[in-house]
């Protein structure tokens, strides 16, 4: 498992977005509004994936 942070989630509709596209990727992951994180159960190709992802939306997540 791998954590994210993703400091641009502000709200729901942002959780949905974020989870409406790693569905569509058909990833494995969990996301938290509170903590502002996405947590990715996969191997670095799937991170690499949710990265990406998350950048494309405009939520790039902080190294």
């Amino acid at each position: 498992m791998t954590t994210l942070k993703v400091p641009d989630m502000h709200c729901n509709m942002c959780v949905k977005r974020i989870t409406d596209t790693l569905n569509a990727v058909n990833l494995k992951f969990s996301v938290s509004l509170d903590d502002k994180t996405v947590t990715i159960d996969g191997d670095e190709a799937a991170v690499a994936a949710a990265k990406s992802e998350l950048d494309d939306i405009g939520f790039p997540v902080e190294e």
